[in-house]
């Protein structure tokens, strides 16, 4: 009896692993979070490279070598004020990703808190915070921005600021949904009946059962930030010069369409890889963290 009973605590012990290596090895055949992650990858990649070295330094600027082709020098060229392309790539993903990474954070941490609370308090406290959430999604980042620049002046804070102020009533959204529906799960209910309080059932039960779900949206409001912050330095109201930034690329790119059109592809190509790479990331990571759908694969 005391060997049937042992079973049952011992075997735990010695799968934990096993999740860990299933996950990884159904990862490893989903062609869009491998995809997905080689891109991501790419973009880290060159913006953690970015702090160590580029070919050329992507402040200095060199009229006399101007629009220059591609060459052994400069492996795509100069732009009109003869910096090198590359440089300012590697320099302009570094710029793109801090924008990201601390935008989304202030959406996460808000948005989610946020929800959390709308969906263990009800009642008016819902109401109200649902409420102010509406208000905050009728200012897109752009208006954001505007409205700050005006204030306190264009730059990378301002861009930072009006894009996860922008974030935070979608994840707010999104956190209240998926709460309530896991307030209304049974083992909820057993912890409700055991005398457990909201704050407790939402860290201990909540919040656990639906971080899948913002991890996910995560990646897809990180690849939302990246094309925010882009159309923000291109209208001049995110990163400033001398600042390298693929929005300000595309800015300074428009006035030489006609003499030199890959000075626009560039940066253009880095915006799509960057922001392909995250949905495909973000959708093979919704299949993967999917019960149901990890089930049927």
């Amino acid at each position: 009896m005391s060997a049937q009973l042992s079973t049952p605590v011992d075997a735990p012990v010695a799968t934990s692993p096993l999740p860990a290596r299933t996950f990884w090895r159904r990862a490893l055949r989903h062609r869009s979070f491998v995809l997905g992650g080689a891109l991501s990858l790419l973009v880290v990649a060159s913006a953690l490279l970015s702090l160590m070295w580029t070919p050329w330094s992507p402040y200095e600027i060199d009229i006399a070598s101007k629009l220059r082709p591609p060459s052994a020098a400069h492996w795509l060229g100069t732009d009109s004020f003869g910096r090198d392309i590359v440089s300012l790539l590697l320099a302009g993903a570094r710029s793109t990703i801090l924008v990201g990474i601390i935008a989304v954070s202030i959406g996460l941490t808000f948005g989610v808190c946020l929800g959390l609370i709308a969906s263990a308090k009800r009642g008016w406290t819902e109401e109200i915070i649902m409420r102010f959430s509406d208000f905050t999604f009728a200012f897109p980042a752009v208006l954001s921005a505007i409205m700050l620049a005006a204030v306190a002046g264009p730059g990378m804070v301002t861009s930072i600021v009006a894009i996860g102020i922008f974030q935070i009533p979608t994840l707010t959204r999104l956190t209240r949904g998926s709460a309530n529906a896991i307030w209304a799960r049974e083992f909820v209910l057993a912890a409700r009946a055991s005398g457990k309080g909201a704050f407790r059932i939402t860290i201990e039960h909540v919040l656990p059962n639906m971080l899948s779900i913002l991890i996910v949206q995560a990646t897809i409001q990180f690849a939302l930030a990246i094309l925010a912050e882009a159309a923000l330095s291109y209208l001049g109201l995110g990163t400033q010069p001398p600042q390298p930034s693929w929005g300000r690329m595309l800015n300074d790119a428009q006035t030489m369409l006609f003499q030199s059109p890959m000075l626009a592809v560039y940066p253009g190509a880095a915006i799509a890889i960057a922001v392909l790479g995250l949905n495909l990331l973000g959708d093979g990571l919704r299949d993967l963290l999917d019960p149901r759908l990890a089930r049927e694969r």
